[in-house]
């Protein structure tokens, strides 16, 4: 493998930041191997049982803390961004009767194979430029703690809500790794967090998910409870859900720092089928075959149908106590599965109330 001498890298590196600028990220970092001072307070957050039903983030040992374990070879963690916040309202429809809110960053296509791709092929430009070269790309996939690694390699610092942000483009950004065995010299990591005392991303979280500054209780968040989280939704939570059917954005939206987020260029992360502002009732009415076609290559296909029904059935009971509200959610009710029922009937219950 040709490697770079000492008089190459600042001009590769001015050249690869050229190359992952083309590929549409927004900015990129480099960072070591070594991220073991992250293991008490992660172990820690474990040990208060925080990541829910999420087994998967307790397994693969210390993996997470050392890249050359994950990879073997590794010598060097590329760290990139790429905003996605796209041309549509947040704050306005947030706990709107009749129209659902879907997490801004799963409105276009999944984000995770465009970004992958997007780092393959700057990878393979840099072997074009050095040589054969050992590579891995990840996006929020495999035991990588990603916010440690961008932090370190200089993209921001994490903000108190827990994501990272930048002071230029505050937290609207996907985060991609490329693990390399190329030895590049690491940037110098941030060292500052500028959150001061605002609190307001803690203070705005409906489900009071943040247990202190910087540590989410993610069994209460409802980007958890949307997404992740199988079965019933607890009851104490169902109410501060809202009108939120897939994630949630109320600490990014009322954090100071989102005023310098750009909107995204990107044209696959535009909204599809009019989501940004879609009806609740509307949404309910799909059938499995309709959520399936409407949501192809799209990150809410995750969640599944029975829990985008049983989202939609807890948004309509906090939503408004129309006659057309409760005709959709009686007439749902015969062909939904015992747990979507049992969601159903709380929804029916709350409208009740109303009148």
């Amino acid at each position: 493998m040709q490697r770079l001498n000492t008089l190459d890298l600042s001009h590769f590196r001015t050249r690869l930041d050229e190359q992952a600028e083309a590929l549409g990220f927004a900015d990129l970092g480099i960072t070591g191997i070594d991220l073991s001072a992250e293991k008490p307070r992660y172990q820690a957050w474990l040990d208060k049982g925080y990541h829910g039903t999420m087994a998967y983030l307790a397994d693969h040992g210390d993996k997470r803390f050392h890249a050359d374990q994950l990879v073997p070879g590794t010598r060097a963690v590329i760290s990139v961004r790429m905003d996605y916040k796209p041309p549509a309202r947040t704050r306005e429809l947030l706990d709107h009767p009749t129209q659902a809110y879907i997490a801004r960053y799963a409105l276009g296509r999944d984000y995770h194979k465009l970004m992958r791709k997007r780092l393959v092929q700057l990878a393979k430009w840099m072997e074009q430029e050095v040589g054969a070269l050992g590579y891995r790309a990840f996006v929020d996939s495999a035991p990588v703690l990603e916010r440690a690694i961008a932090r370190n390699a200089g993209l921001g610092w994490q903000g108190k809500h827990t994501l990272i942000i930048n002071s230029q483009a505050g937290s609207w950004f996907f985060l991609g790794e490329l693990f390399t065995d190329l030895p590049l010299p690491p940037d110098a990591p941030q060292a500052t967090e500028h959150c001061g005392s605002c609190t307001r991303c803690l203070d705005v979280c409906p489900t009071q998910a943040f247990t202190k500054a910087w540590e989410l209780d993610a069994s209460k968040c409802i980007s958890y409870l949307t997404i992740e989280h199988k079965g019933p939704i607890p009851k104490e939570l169902r109410a501060p859900m809202g009108n939120r059917i897939f994630g949630c954005d109320d600490c990014q939206i009322y954090c100071p720092w989102t005023k310098f987020s750009p909107t995204t260029e990107e044209a696959d992360f535009q909204p599809r089928h009019t989501l940004d502002e879609a009806d609740l009732l509307a949404l309910f009415g799909w059938d499995e075959a309709t959520f399936l076609e409407r949501t192809e290559g799209m990150a809410i296909r995750r969640t599944g149908y029975e829990n985008w029904q049983r989202n939609i059935a807890v948004a309509l009971g906090n939503g408004a106590a129309s006659a057309e509200a409760m005709e959709a959610l009686r007439k749902r009710h015969p062909t939904s599965t015992p747990m979507v029922q049992e969601h159903i009937e709380w929804a029916l219950a709350r409208l009740k109330d109303q009148n």
